[in-house]
This record gives structure tokens, sequence and C-alpha cells, in this order.
């Protein structure tokens, strides 16, 4: 796994906490006691396809999530905080938080929130709603609250464990590893007989997986739409449909799937066909509609990419401020929701 970068390392000091600030635009806004001093601090985000992890490292700061913001923004993915600093501030529906160091608190970006810490390293686990809906009861109990007793300690140690091997993980693990993220949560939060069995996947959830798999069989294809996967998955319209609403339905899910496809060929490093040809053959014969929908997809023109695979510089690696064409949290948020 690649994490996209972004820090604002090597900038100038007056530029420093501006850049920082335009990395989590319409996310968080940011303040300091001394906005000149400079404000040097490096975040690292993994997308695993329907969560993310993000490592931050950061000097002393002030964080706010307003209401203008979540209006701005309203993405309401779940957010668990591990942090070697105490914290303090308000998280949903201005419940006060006073967290120690080490340990794990939930907080809902569907919400206003204020954060208070000292200069820290800290790890954060982005839940999207829709991705997770059999544990918001769950997280919703705890919101807030720090999570001390000996499953927070646990909870605390398997997302550190997380972190640490990262690097290893591929594709193939990532369903995988999303169920065993849902099983850790329900375990180690509600504590139950139920909850203790990892391998407990909702209907709803594995019906999904099954679609995804069989859309990605089949993304050359051309007859790929609802009628192929209808058969294959053995599902009528109408199920289908439904399963895939939250997706902005079967067309637009297999567009975004299809996309994907297109920007690990483009940075694959070992494809050497051209963006039209890669294009075409993934189902987009307009070159000018194709470029325009990967842009507005990934933030970056598919040349953006061809040329950054070349130059052996990670298209998704973003250094020292925010250009037109690069991601930001708010981009990358938004694409781990999409799974």
């Amino acid at each position: 796994m690649t994490p996209v970068i972004f820090t604002t390392v090597g900038l100038p000091q007056a530029k420093q906490l501006d850049a920082w600030r335009g990395w989590f635009d319409a996310v968080f806004d940011v303040e300091v006691d001394d906005p000149q001093a400079g404000f040097s601090a490096t975040s690292e985000t993994w997308n695993f396809g329907g969560f993310g992890l993000s490592r931050v490292r950061a000097p002393k700061l002030r964080a706010f999530r307003t209401a203008d913001l979540v209006r701005r923004n309203p993405i309401d993915h779940w957010n668990i905080t591990i942090g070697h600093a105490r914290t303090l501030g308000e998280a949903g529906r201005l419940r006060s938080i006073d967290v120690p160091a080490d340990t794990p608190f939930v907080a809902s970006l569907g919400r206003e929130l204020v954060s208070f810490r000292e200069a820290d390293d800290r790890l954060q686990l982005y839940l999207p709603r829709d991705t997770f809906p059999e544990v918001t009861a769950v997280l919703e109990g705890v919101e807030g609250r720090p999570i001390s007793d000996a499953m927070g300690k646990l909870l605390a140690e398997f997302i550190t464990l997380l972190a640490r091997n990262v690097s290893s993980f591929s594709d193939a693990d990532l369903p995988a590893l999303q169920t065993t993220v849902r099983g850790m949560l329900l375990a180690c939060i509600a504590p139950s007989s139920d909850h203790s069995f990892l391998g407990a996947v909702p209907v709803a959830v594995a019906r999904k997986e099954i679609v995804r798999r069989i859309v990605d069989l089949n993304l050359h294809c051309s007859t790929l739409g609802p009628d192929l996967l209808c058969r294959e998955a053995g599902m009528s319209r109408s199920q289908l449909y439904r399963l895939l609403e939250s997706e902005g339905g079967v067309r637009n899910y297999i567009q975004r799937r299809r996309l994907k496809q297109c920007y690990a060929e483009l940075s694959s490093g070992t494809n050497f066909r051209s963006i039209a040809a890669i294009a075409e053959g993934l189902g987009f014969p307009d070159p000018s509609s194709f470029s325009r929908s990967f842009k507005k997809e990934f933030g970056l023109t598919p040349k953006d990419v061809m040329c950054a695979t070349l130059s052996g510089i990670p298209a998704s690696a973003v250094h020292g401020g925010r250009s037109e064409a690069e991601l930001n949290l708010r981009d990358l948020l938004a694409q781990i929701a999409r799974g």
C-alpha cells in the first residue's frame, strides 16, 4: 500500500500553517499560538478501499470542525484516534472530551468537533458510515469518551499493529482486512459472545463484495451492466439497485471501478499502452469525456498520472502545498467512502 503524503517540511516558516490548512480544507480548521513561528508537520494517509488510516505528526494545535464545515463538506465518517498526548475539547452534541495519552477515542465528522492537544504523533482510522453500518450504534454510544479499559488498550494495539504492517498489505487483502476491523471494533467497544466471532459478515456487505468482484472481473467487457450483474450474482434488478443505491447507482459504481482500474494501469510502470488505448479498453471511447471523468474522480488528469509514473514519482504523493491537480484530505475521504 502506498500512502498519500503531505508535508510542510521545507516550506518557508511563514507559509507552513496556510499549507497545512489547505491540506485539511473543508474538513478541519487549525489554529496555533504563533502562526509565524512555523508549522513543520507531515500527514500520511492510506486508502484501504472502504476505510482509511492516517498518521499525523504535527506541533501543538487546536483543530475545529465547525457547523459551517459540516455543511460545506457533509462527510460523516467515524474517526477513531490514538495520540501520545492528552486531548481536550468537545465532540458530538457539545460533549466535553478529556482523553489521556495512548487511549483511543471516537468522534463523528458529521457533527461539530473541537480538539486541543500538544505536539503529537497520532493515528486515526476513518470509517465511512455506509461501509460500517453495523457499528454505528456501538460508536454512537462511546462518542467523545476515552476507551480506557483493557479492551480499549487492545483496540489501540490493533490500530498500532495495522499501521506498523501497512506496507505489507495488497489489494487482495482488503476485503478480509475490512471484516477484521469491523469485528475488532465490535469486540473491543461492545464485547459480547456474538461480537467475538470476527468472521460474521452482514448479508448486505457480503452481497456487495460479490458484486464488486464480478464488476472487477468484467471491467473490460462491453456488456458489463445490470443484466450481467444480476445473472452472475443471482439477484433481481431491484435487489441490485438497492444494494448500490448508496454508490450513486449501478452505472456510477461501474464507472468508478473502471476509472480506478485506469489509474492502476496508468501508474503501474509496466503498461506501455497509450492513455487512449487504456481508456478505450475499459469502456471510455471518447478521450475528452474520459479525461474529465478521471480528473473529477482523482483530482489528476490521466496525463499527470502517466508522467509522474514515467518520472518515478508516485502520482499520489503530495509535497509542500496543494496545486489544483493534487488531492487533499477532503478528496481522500471521499475516495475512501467509495471503496
